[in-house]
């Protein structure tokens, strides 16, 4: 039988990397999973070794909180039970898995935290460097009426389909304010509960002849009726929100924070490659 914290690593890595149970994984994936696993433990195992892991000192609270968080997935202690058992697990070497991986995570951010700090001139450096990653690009704020196309359906065949988004226009020439309430009445999209309301959409999100039309409107413009696969459709842009270059102070705490995490990153990947060379030379 797998080592408990062998089998909670592959879940766990399952999880993150396909965001898919173990046992749904396709061939490939989960020769990936126990690829990455195996590395992995090989890591921990190093960690474990060391003297920072051997100062480590869960608090009860903490491991305690984690399982929780573990068995409220489950409908029930008799779901949670039966699926430990399913995957080679039971309470105590969950507990001891968890125990093992908050250990590891409370080292590798003390490690972390031997970083040097990132300073302001390396932040606006960084700015200066990179400002089109911080261009922000046009969106507009839209809602959309569907009447589909169903030449099986009494009512919705193109001709009678066609006639009514003609005759929703018309009514909204004259009263722009009612889109919303349109919508509602009318719209055979799941949106129509929400007034029509697509949000606020950025190029790329819709299908490429709703686009075209929706990015050529004004404010509070209204399409004529685009006929799409799934029928025809009114497009009311409410606003437009154009593309533009976002400021320093903007993104400032944005900049630091991924400077931090990149050199937290390499100080953690430096201290493991040591720990490996040691390894290697003790071996």
């Amino acid at each position: 039988m797998a080592e408990p914290e062998s089998v909670y690593l592959t879940l766990k890595l399952a999880a993150k990397l396909y965001s898919k149970p173990l046992e749904v994984l396709a061939a490939a994936e989960l020769r990936r999973v126990k690829t990455v696993a195996a590395k992995q433990h090989e890591i921990e195992t190093l960690i474990l070794t060391t003297p920072e892991a051997a100062s480590v000192m869960l608090p009860e609270t903490s491991i305690a909180a984690s399982l929780k968080e573990i068995r409220e997935r489950y409908a029930s202690d008799e779901d949670f039970n039966a699926d430990l058992q399913r995957i080679g697990l039971d309470a105590p070497s969950l507990r001891q898995a968890v125990e093992r991986d908050m250990v590891v995570e409370a080292v590798l951010e003390r490690i972390a935290a031997r970083s040097a700090a990132v300073s302001d001139t390396e932040v606006e450096i960084f700015w200066f460097m990179h400002m089109k990653r911080f261009r922000r690009a046009e969106t507009r704020v839209l809602r959309h009426i569907l009447v589909t196309i169903n030449e099986q359906l009494a009512g919705s065949e193109r001709p009678a389909a066609r006639a009514r988004i003609d005759a929703i226009r018309g009514r909204l020439l004259k009263s722009p304010e009612r889109f919303a309430e349109q919508a509602l009445k009318h719209s055979e999209c799941p949106t129509a509960m929400n007034g029509g309301l697509l949000g606020s959409v950025p190029r790329g999100q819709l299908y490429p002849e709703l686009e075209a039309v929706a990015f050529a409107l004004a404010e509070a413009g209204l399409s004529e009726p685009v006929e799409s696969e799934l029928g025809y459709h009114l497009i009311h842009c409410e606003t437009i929100k154009p593309e533009r270059q976002s400021g320093f102070d903007e993104v400032r705490s944005v900049i630091r924070e991924h400077l931090e995490q990149q050199r937290s990153s390499i100080c953690q990947k430096s201290w493991i490659n040591s720990l490996r060379r040691r390894a290697v030379a003790a071996g």
